[in-house]
């Protein structure tokens, strides 16, 4: 069995992002990036699929700028056995991504797709259901366990009331929510390893896809800094306060 991964190069999780001057978007110059965590629990997930003897290879897919190697390498060090970069400079939105993979599935032909459920950069949570869509196969979102079986796959999702469970038919799609597993620690030799590990480079032209931008970003703003808070010197003090000035009793 074969499993797709699809791997996004993000704004590291502990940079305090910056507003460009021009409020056109922010600001990634000389920032540190890294692969949305998300999607490094669907490397990891997969990894252990693999070690487990259900998948025979793991393949990391990224979309982006060159640079977006360095994220494919990091998957490699996790686990996969090879890498493949849609490179592009232009501004990839959910749907574009979702139709690269697309392009991509049709080409490797993986009986499995398990991607983290959002990037972190737009919160999107868009493309693994809209590839589910594209696909027409069958889709379990927000996954915190996956057990592989004959012909099947069954994943335990968080709902608002709890759990629920899926069984799904292969070939289908998984995106994982952060308690699905914690991802390894990557060691220097698994870093060593990796690049010596094929990584393919494409172009969306070449899989015959059109990555135009379907929406424009107008304006991008910081959310306004919050007022300090007060002390008071007593419960009746605060009671009086919350009646009379924030009036919610």
């Amino acid at each position: 069995m074969k499993v797709l991964v699809p791997v996004k190069r993000v704004v590291d999780y502990n940079v305090k992002v910056r507003v460009k001057s021009d409020q056109t978007g922010v600001d990634i110059a000389n920032v540190k990036m890294s692969m949305n965590p998300f999607d490094e629990i669907a490397v990891e997930e997969a990894t252990r699929l693999k070690e487990k003897g259900g998948v025979t290879e793991v393949v990391a897919v990224s979309c982006g700028v060159a640079q977006s190697q360095e994220t494919l390498r990091t998957a490699m060090a996790i686990g996969a056995d090879r890498g493949v970069l849609v490179q592009t400079d232009a501004e990839l939105q959910p749907l574009a991504v979702a139709k690269l993979l697309k392009a991509l599935v049709d080409k490797e032909q993986p009986q499995l797709v398990i991607l983290g459920k959002q990037a972190i950069d737009d919160d999107a949570n868009q493309t693994g259901q809209m590839l589910a869509a594209l696909l027409d196969w069958p889709q379990a979102t927000f996954a915190s366990k996956v057990e592989l079986g004959d012909g099947q796959v069954t994943v335990t999702r968080e709902v608002d009331g709890g759990l629920e469970t899926l069984t799904l038919k292969l070939p289908a799609i998984i995106t994982t929510d952060l308690r699905l597993n914690e991802p390894r620690y990557v060691t220097l030799p698994n870093i060593m390893k990796a690049k010596k590990k094929p990584l393919d480079t494409v172009t969306p032209e070449e899989l015959g896809v059109d990555a135009a931008p379907r929406l424009k970003t107008l304006k991008v703003t910081e959310p306004p800094a919050r007022k300090a808070g007060i002390k008071v010197p007593d419960v009746a003090t605060l009671v009086e306060k919350l009646k009379n000035e924030a009036k919610v009793i």
